[in-house]
């Protein structure tokens, strides 16, 4: 992209003296996707992506324009003016730090280098350890990318990223004739191919494999209100539906949040501490800057069960009389918006069995098969992948159909006590249209007082 800069800097000076604001996102990327159904590949694309866009703001209104072929910027910045110019609105950005950096993720073996026929080989291993027993089906998806972006504006900035991101998610079907029960995992990593050649395979697809088995001979669960223990994997569905998405600024500002006019308000238990954060290399959310240019770091949303930050753009981020959070988040083709990257629930101190100890009669659920979230009312529902009975501080009974549901707040403040343990989750968040990679979680979280629903 460093060959193609003095370009990008000769539309910007052609045209910032005639405009309010300008920049330019520009990248080239191969990425291969494979699925493979039982042990069958199904589809395998591969394929090398260029793309530049250019966004003008004048009188308050963006234009924005886009090509694959970068000889056409002039002409579409042209038509990006022609568009901010036809409209009037009352956007403006809040400021931020001039950057000239360049920045590459770490890597050891770049996903190019290695060949589809290894990448098929690794999912017929993972096929082969997770098709044990009654179960009947197996789909896993592969999918890796490696991208070069720059993004430069009339500001003054000038930032190139090199990304490599691989991920493979495994689902399980298991059938004894009358049941049938699933089980999901996923591995991966902002990182090259040796997140998947360095991982225990056999023992990845072994035990979805087997959780989805054991799920079989599960009881269905009971319905009412228990003390629950959620794993780090419910923790962080939680964690990012019912709260992430309530402190996106731009819900904020539709009116869609149940946390709107709640800041510098209790909002959780003294206990609850929420973080997102796009800076850490180990979650599967992380970027270095976010499509505005923004430097990204650890952002506090709650302190202490106190709201202390939102997530924003530049634009959110003025409107609110803030500071940008650097959550502007799109692909090159596609206006920024604000999403979540790395976002958790920081952990406490205590074990797994001191959260057990004092539970006479609760429920201990695990993993998550997706769920809803309404922002503005503040109230979800999530679907656990399994549960077990607590009874005096130990796991009883296995339970399968079983779901959380309740009121955010009220949620949030029934958060009795946090585990020391961690763990991100490898996945993507939609919004808008949008798909984005997302690391969500925390440790193991003791709830007082939560709904709990089966089918029995």
């Amino acid at each position: 992209m460093e060959a193609n800069m003095d370009l990008f800097e000769k539309i910007i000076n052609k045209i910032e003296n005639n405009v309010d604001y300008v920049d330019i996102r520009a990248g080239k990327g191969n990425n291969t996707s494979i699925i493979m159904k039982d042990d069958k590949i199904q589809e395998i694309n591969t394929g090398l992506a260029t793309g530049a866009r250019i966004r003008v703001l004048n009188n308050g209104a963006w234009g924005f324009a886009y090509t694959n072929d970068f000889s056409k910027l002039e002409e579409i910045s042209k038509k990006a003016i022609k568009i901010s110019n036809s409209l009037t609105g009352n956007i403006k950005l809040a400021e931020t730090e001039v950057i000239e950096d360049k920045v590459k993720t770490d890597r050891k073996i770049p996903v190019s280098e290695v060949s589809v026929e290894e990448k098929k080989e690794l999912m017929n291993e993972v096929n082969k350890a997770s098709t044990i027993d009654k179960v009947v089906s197996t789909s896993i998806s592969y999918s890796d990318n490696e991208s070069e972006n720059l993004f430069i504006s009339s500001e003054g900035s000038k930032i190139i990223t090199e990304t490599s991101r691989v991920g493979l998610w495994l689902n399980t079907v298991a059938s004894n004739g009358e049941l049938i029960q699933f089980s999901h995992g996923s591995l991966g990593g902002v990182k090259g191919f040796e997140v998947l050649k360095d991982a225990d395979l056999e023992k990845f697809g072994r035990k979805i494999g087997e959780k989805a088995n054991d799920l079989l001979e599960a009881t269905p669960a009971p319905s009412g209100r228990f003390p629950i223990i959620a794993d780090n994997n419910l923790t962080g569905v939680f964690i990012h539906e019912a709260v992430g998405h309530a402190v996106e600024a731009d819900l904020i500002l539709q009116d869609d949040s149940i946390l709107k006019d709640k800041m510098n308000e209790k909002i959780g238990s003294d206990i609850v501490n929420i973080i997102d954060d796009a800076s850490n290399k180990e979650g599967f959310g992380y970027y270095p800057y976010d499509v505005e240019g923004v430097k990204t770091a650890k952002n506090q949303i709650v302190k202490n069960g106190e709201l202390v930050s939102v997530l924003s753009s530049r634009e959110t981020a003025e409107k609110l009389g803030r500071k940008s959070s650097g959550n502007a988040r799109s692909s090159i083709s596609d206006q920024p918006i604000v999403r979540m990257s790395n976002t958790y629930l920081e952990p406490g101190d205590m074990s797994f069995e001191e959260l057990l100890e004092d539970v006479k009669d609760g429920i201990y659920l695990k993993g998550s098969r997706g769920g809803q979230v309404d922002t503005g009312k503040g109230i979800f529902q999530f679907n656990a992948a399994e549960a077990y009975k607590i009874e005096n501080g130990e796991l009883q009974d296995h339970y399968r159909d079983v779901s959380l549901s309740g009121n955010i707040l009220e949620t949030l403040k029934g958060v009795d006590a946090i585990g020391s343990d961690f763990k991100l989750s490898v996945g993507f968040c939609g919004k808008g249209g949008q798909t984005a990679p997302v690391g969500d979680g925390g440790p193991h979280t003791k709830i007082l007082n939560a709904m709990v629903g089966g089918s029995s």
